[in-house]
């Protein structure tokens, strides 16, 4: 783990704005959904918008741990974490998107609003945009010709425990 790492995780993580969670059912199956990102604070929790009677907020109170799964067509993240249910309405009352008056038509005062707060634990990240891929394929080319494995900077690839 290196401070370059980190603070390239957290670029990448700006850059995307839906994550699939995954989470863990209660008979032992592994369950996924695309989730909006509400917002990534300075310490790098994530929080997402749902609903109190929704499936996610029941195998997270019976499993808090989780996984995201960001994906672009050449930037990739997979970040474990701890899940925690919270109803605070100044907090949905700053992050209210017009967007999700879909799901909650009450507006910002709908009493099933619940937020989902991440605390990251580690993650790993793949980037293969801009100048990266292009070192990457070059570094990959010249491993290839060798027989041995690509030589992969911290900028490009990483694993981070937070």
């Amino acid at each position: 783990m290196t401070h370059s790492s980190e603070h390239r995780l957290h670029e990448l993580l700006e850059g995307f704005d839906t994550a699939m969670l995954v989470t863990h059912g209660a008979n032992g199956s592994i369950n996924a959904r695309p989730m909006g990102v509400a917002e990534m604070s300075k310490s790098g929790e994530l929080y997402f918008v749902t609903s109190a009677p929704s499936a996610k907020v029941r195998e997270i109170q019976n499993d808090s741990d989780v996984t995201l799964i960001f994906q672009s067509n050449k930037t990739f993240v997979s970040l474990n974490g701890t899940a925690v249910v919270v109803k605070d309405a100044a907090l949905v009352e700053r992050l209210w998107s017009e967007a999700w008056k879909l799901w909650f038509p009450e507006g910002k005062t709908d009493p099933s609003i619940r937020l989902l707060r991440i605390s990251p634990v580690d993650a790993e990240y793949w980037d293969n945009s801009g100048m990266q891929g292009i070192s990457y394929a070059f570094e990959a080319a010249k491993a290839y010709i060798k027989g041995m494995t690509p030589d992969v900077p911290d900028k490009q690839h990483g694993k981070i425990l937070l």
